[in-house]
């Protein structure tokens, strides 16, 4: 399959590369550049470059989002946003698969949506951007493409709340991530009830209820969490 066209991922990620070359390093793999005939760079080095940086932002965000937390609250919340699952679902977002450079063996096995390997291409692309439009750009785009989840972080409390268990329980097991769909909206728009239910792995494994998104996504994660633990601690 032809890869995509380098734009389309710029314009996805907010940001035009002047050097292109620089960032067709951070998309090229290992496996890719092992089965070429000359040598050739891979984007390992910025893979740990890009580690380094998205630690950095996010801890910056983290301090500042909490100017009372203390530090163990502060590396719960942060290892909620940078682990491999959270960083592949980045990756993912962007196409990020359908831009690599993969070898055949990588290619045939599925390489383009293996988590390790998306989370690996997404740090090298965050270190490309550094290297490119320095700190302060970087930090722009980053904290725009995890809006999502640092609301998340920020809104729910601790990391140790149900949503955030049953994310962890996932990852440690390699299932995708918890996927949670509103079925129902009950009541008036003054007193509204939400339902909603979560999916792990194409099974529906909780339902909740509660006044708002947020509340009733904490009661299925809760139910979830529970039924797991009855039936298979190992999922």
């Amino acid at each position: 399959m032809p890869r995509p066209p380098l734009a389309s991922l710029e314009e996805h990620l907010g940001y035009t590369f002047g050097d292109k070359d620089l960032l067709e390093l951070a998309l090229t793999h290992t496996s890719f550049a092992h089965e070429q005939p000359e040598p050739t760079e891979h984007n390992e080095r910025l893979e740990f470059l890009g580690d380094a940086v998205l630690d950095l932002v996010l801890s910056e965000y983290l301090v500042r989002t909490f100017p009372q937390a203390p530090e163990g609250e502060l590396s719960k919340r942060r290892s909620h946003l940078v682990n491999e699952g959270a960083l592949a679902q980045r990756a993912r977002l962007l196409d990020l698969g359908d831009h690599l450079r993969l070898g055949r063996g990588e290619e045939l096995t599925g390489g383009r949506d293996k988590s390790s390997l998306l989370a690996g291409v997404y740090e090298a692309v965050v270190a490309a951007l550094y290297l490119e439009a320095g700190y302060d750009r970087t930090r722009a785009v980053v904290v725009a493409q995890f809006a999502d989840v640092l609301e998340d972080v920020a809104s729910v409390g601790p990391p140790t709340d149900f949503k955030s268990r049953l994310q962890e329980r996932c990852q440690e097991v390699g299932k995708g991530l918890p996927s949670y769909t509103v079925v129902a909206q009950l009541g008036p728009d003054h007193d509204k009830t939400f339902e909603v239910e979560v999916v792990i792995s194409e099974r529906c494994l909780g339902r909740g209820t509660g006044k708002n998104k947020r509340e009733a996504e904490q009661a299925a994660a809760r139910q979830a969490l529970e039924r797991l633990d009855q039936a298979n601690p190992n999922i």
